[in-house]
């Protein structure tokens, strides 16, 4: 995969301006792309978006009961982050799991 570099530009207040050259002098950054570039890429990191799968409620509760299986213990919404599935489904279903006997208490 090629990466072509693009350009971003922005403005900030006065104080912003101010605060960004005093960390530059302070030689915490190079220049002030050098701090966007940084600002960047530690807001992108911050940020995640979370995918839900659209699946079938069968397919669904045999994936949890799956990831169970084979992490043994899980917090609820770690399955639903992992397996990509609406975190109130999963609550529902690994209830429904416990209450089958196929899952101890979580």
């Amino acid at each position: 995969m090629t990466y072509v570099n693009k350009t971003v530009g922005t403005k900030v207040t006065s104080k912003e301006y101010e605060k960004i050259n005093h960390l530059i002098e302070a030689g915490f950054f190079l220049s002030n792309s050098d701090f966007a570039r940084e600002a960047i890429r530690d807001k992108l990191k911050s940020i995640e978006v979370i995918k839900i799968r659209d699946v079938d409620y069968d397919t669904a509760k045999k994936e949890v009961l799956g990831y169970y299986e084979k992490y043994q213990k899980a917090y609820q919404d770690e399955v639903a982050d992992d397996l990509e599935l609406d975190l109130e489904l999963v609550i529902h279903i690994t209830e429904e799991l416990i209450e089958e006997g196929h899952l101890g208490e979580t």
